[in-house]
């Protein structure tokens, strides 16, 4: 299993969809996953240490393994079916061990909240990782932080879809690569 960080949560900025970037710190490899809209939200709110005046979602199912006396372990991005990430929660309690079937956003909302490991199996890393190769910057310039967007988009109709083959990554990396350039455009003809 590899671990990974929540690097960001990102907005394109030509289809208003969501994406949450995780890293390898060890290999300098992104893993990008598409999300929903609200999932988005509920993940975005942890990494900016938002504290909510009542509790999202994911807070009451942190809350509600705390009260059951389940400790969550880790979270396990774990295959990837028909450009779909599939997660599993591993969870202990005092009489057994057992593991639970997740959307991989709702799955790393949920580590983030009970400050847990995320880990990535091998062969999905493999297969839908991104390599980041440039030393100068600090994270992946190919996508508008979700924290600095100016309004709120409408709700995407995807969740968790990958690059599943290596024409599903040319056409994601080929995506991101425009993101990119349209941004630089822009900001050298701020009429457009």
């Amino acid at each position: 299993m590899i671990q990974v960080t929540v690097d960001s949560v990102r907005i394109s900025l030509l289809t208003q969809n969501r994406v949450v970037v995780l890293r390898d710190a060890d290999s300098r490899r992104y893993l990008p996953i598409w999300i929903g809209q609200f999932e988005a939200e509920s993940i975005s709110h942890v990494l900016q240490e938002l504290v909510p005046s009542r509790p999202m979602t994911h807070d009451l199912l942190r809350t509600v393994f705390h009260e059951l006396n389940a400790t969550i372990q880790h979270v396990l991005i774990n295959d990837i079916q028909d450009t779909t990430f599939l997660a599993r929660i591993v969870v202990t309690t005092p009489s057994r061990n057992f593991d639970i079937d997740s959307r991989t956003s709702d799955a790393i909302a949920l580590a983030l909240r009970a400050d847990v490991p995320i880990y990535v199996a091998p062969h999905v890393f493999e297969q839908a990782s991104v390599p980041f190769d440039s030393d100068d910057q600090q994270s992946p310039p190919i996508i508008q932080s979700a924290s600095s967007a100016s309004s709120k988009p409408p709700t995407p109709n995807t969740d968790d879809v990958p690059a599943s083959s290596d024409d599903d990554l040319s056409l994601f990396r080929d995506f991101i690569n425009s993101l990119e350039n349209d941004e630089d455009d822009n900001k050298n003809n701020p009429n457009k």
